[in-house]
């Protein structure tokens, strides 16, 4: 398998890096499985406590260099790195498909979001913008000037085991902060490729060891970074409960933090919606990804004078799914992450069929020829109820639930219903109905859509949720401001010193 070389074999079972230099270390080892075909890849050292330490210390010593860096010459470097994905796309690609078990084509979409990311960090680092104000006092001048924070800590998940750290990455370098990765212990071995890939650009730059630092490891290092005084922004990718450990610990020593956390997305299929547009869009959000996406659609609320006749299209559409090997580029379906993620499956199967769910298309685990993972399912479809305990919970499974309405303002309560707020999207031609679900009165979510589904973020918006997704934002627009401090600054340039409010003070 060619996109094995990325690991440099030499180095694979090498967890700990400080971006130039790889660090000895005593932890335990991480095994990472491709539930392609349930084979070993290769093995992975975590992190021990010393190792630990050293890394975030060396981090530290860099931010004090690299922050003095002028962000367009950060910027270049970044521009490297996207070249240098660019030329590792196809073995990248290929990479995370075969670890994570996500199509090929998906595969090549997550680089291709790096690749973008870095794009819009080089222009953003000429546009690091602060503001100017008018001072109240005579020649006075007031202005905001933006500065870096230190150490970023990014902790990512499986689902996305690439994509979603260089959103974070990308825009602290060109902050002028430093990293610390934790991959997900699900996929060590795309945070070493990314790594190497790194570190090639930055030793030709003379980038400071510890600008780009990994720490490969599970629980026990993500509370170490949540913990640790020195870093000054945790940027969290995961479950809602990992979300709420992590937003405890920062909050407890007043640090920073950026959560994005689960998702129980909906899609409106409105009576005035083109049909077999809306289809493309919820059968690719609900099964791309095998439905392991925060952005995956997971409910389908449909309007009841379409309602039949969308859900004969549904069960139509999902009889054409080709299931298998994602390294296929004709197959639509890959496996879930590991056997763990088909027992919630299963699980969610059997309560929501306990608390009422009519299953129009089964679920089923596949086994036989292709199928020796163990981990390739059935995306399934289950007519529901909003208030169901199990449609109320996200589970990361090709499993989507069905719900009719017969008011607008009924199918928004529906959508906006849940605990989550992440990802939202209305199917309708009408113009009213569109501006409504966009408006206060619409989504609660942090990204509504019309006319195309919930799965499938741009990088040029800001990406995240409300409720219970966390309140963070990463990717484009202004998130880039998270990632800093803001700074106002007052110049005095006459010869005599007034006060605010007209506070008089005589000596």
């Amino acid at each position: 398998m060619d996109f094995l070389r990325l690991l440099e074999i030499e180095n694979q079972n090498k967890g700990v890096s400080t971006g130039i230099n790889w660090i000895e270390t005593n932890g335990s080892i991480i095994e990472s499985f491709s539930p392609v075909d349930g084979k070993l890849i290769a093995s992975v050292e975590t992190a021990d406590k010393a190792a630990y330490t050293k890394t975030i210390e060396v981090s530290n010593k860099a931010f004090l260099e690299w922050r003095n860096w002028p962000a367009p010459k950060r910027g270049e470097v970044v521009r490297q790195i996207g070249l240098a994905l660019r030329e590792n796309k196809e073995p990248l690609g290929k990479l995370v498909s075969f670890e994570m078990g996500k199509s090929l084509q998906e595969g090549y979409g997550e680089v291709q979001e790096m690749i973008d990311i870095c794009d819009f960090a080089v222009g953003l680092s000429r546009q690091l913008y602060g503001l100017t104000m008018h001072s109240e006092r005579p020649s006075h001048r007031m202005y905001e000037q933006w500065h870096p924070l230190g150490v970023v800590g990014i902790i990512s998940a499986f689902n996305f085991p690439v994509a979603v750290w260089s959103w974070n990455a990308a825009l602290a370098w060109i902050c002028g902060n430093t990293t610390v990765w934790k991959p997900s212990e699900k996929t060590p071995l795309c945070g070493i490729a990314i790594q190497h890939i790194v570190a090639k650009v930055f030793k030709e730059n003379n980038v400071p060891e510890g600008v780009n630092c990994l720490v490969q490891g599970g629980r026990d290092i993500g509370e170490w970074m949540s913990n640790d005084l020195t870093i000054s922004l945790i940027s969290a990718t995961g479950s809602t409960r990992m979300g709420k450990a992590v937003s405890a610990a920062v909050g407890a020593r007043l640090g920073k933090s950026i959560l994005e956390l689960g998702g129980n997305n909906a899609i409106i299929i409105s009576e005035h919606a083109d049909l077999d547009m809306s289809l493309i869009g919820a059968v690719f959000g609900a099964v791309g990804t095998a439905g392991q996406r925060c952005t995956s659609t997971r409910r389908l609320i449909i309007h009841e004078k379409v309602y039949e006749s969308f859900k004969e299209k549904l069960v139509k559409a999902y009889g054409q799914l080709r299931i298998g090997n994602p390294l296929d580029a004709n197959n639509h379906v890959g496996p879930l992450i590991d056997k763990d993620a088909v027992s919630m499956y299963l699980s969610a199967v059997e309560k929501g069929k306990l608390e009422g769910c009519h299953f129009i298309v089964e679920a089923a685990v596949l086994d036989g020829n292709g199928y020796e993972s163990g981990c390739y399912v059935k995306p399934c479809i289950a007519e529901a109820e909003n208030h169901y305990q199990i449609v109320q919970h996200e589970t990361f499974a090709p499993i989507l639930y069905l719900i009719k309405y017969q008011t607008l303002d009924q199918a928004i309560a529906i959508q906006n219903g849940v605990p989550q707020g992440l990802s939202s999207a209305i199917m309708t031609l009408n113009m009213r109905e569109a501006e409504k679900f966009l408006s206060q009165a619409g989504s609660d979510c942090g990204i509504a859509n019309v006319n195309i589904g919930t799965s499938g973020a741009e990088i040029g918006g800001a990406f995240g949720g409300e409720k219970e997704t966390g309140g963070g934002r990463e990717s484009g627009s202004d998130a880039w401001k998270a990632y800093m401090r803001r700074q106002t600054n007052t110049i005095n340039w006459s010869d005599k010193l007034p006060l605010a409010q007209g506070i008089k003070f005589d000596l």
